[in-house]
């Protein structure tokens, strides 16, 4: 799933700044030239990745919910005021699964 979303930003124009693969959902924290709209960042990254793991996977289909690989929600912030760098290590923290007590509320 990394190398697919890393492959998806590289082709699109999105600056991948950090990633984290969970076992039910993906953190992705990017940067993406501000005329693309977050919804059609949310489109590609999930139907193309979704298409990949089933053309790889074709077994998988059969087993999911009505053979969808995402849920159609999606969560989008903007770092604002906040670093890079305090939003990468939010993210890696998230695999680490206890967060610094400073960091329990994410990067806000």
């Amino acid at each position: 799933m990394k190398s697919t979303i890393t492959d998806l930003c590289e082709e699109h124009g999105y600056e991948l700044i950090a990633m984290e693969v969970m076992p039910d959902h993906v953190h992705v924290f990017l940067s993406a030239p501000p005329k693309v709209a977050p919804a059609v960042i949310a489109k590609v990254l999930k139907g193309a990745s979704a298409r990949t793991l089933f053309t790889r996977h074709p077994e998988l289909k059969k087993k999911l919910w009505g053979g969808h690989l995402w849920n159609p929600s999606y969560y989008v912030g903007t770092a604002g005021d906040v670093s890079k760098e305090t939003v990468r290590k939010y993210i890696e923290l998230q695999k680490a699964g206890e967060p610094d007590a400073d960091d329990r509320k994410g990067p806000a």
